[in-house]
């Protein structure tokens, strides 16, 4: 991989992680009412909604990178 490239991949990857931050927090605010999802280590936040928060936030994550992942394949193939 070109340096040009690596760096242009670590952009990506750091905007994609902001994105999947946004959609997430959106998503939690939508779906709970509150702004902020609770932190494992939050003994105010019952242990469901703390657990459902790391699951929902995983999936947004994953789906998000995988989505970027997807369309950086795509782009690598029509250029060669």
């Amino acid at each position: 991989m070109q340096p040009v490239e690596k760096a242009a991949s670590l952009g990506v990857s750091l905007l994609s992680g902001v994105l999947a931050a946004a959609l997430f927090r959106r998503a939690w605010t939508l779906v709970s009412g509150q702004d902020e999802a609770p932190d494992a280590e939050d003994l105010e936040r019952g242990l469901a909604e703390v657990l459902v928060a790391a699951a929902v936030q995983g999936a947004v994550f994953s789906v998000v990178r995988a989505a970027v992942q997807r369309a950086g394949a795509k782009a690598a193939q029509r250029r060669h």
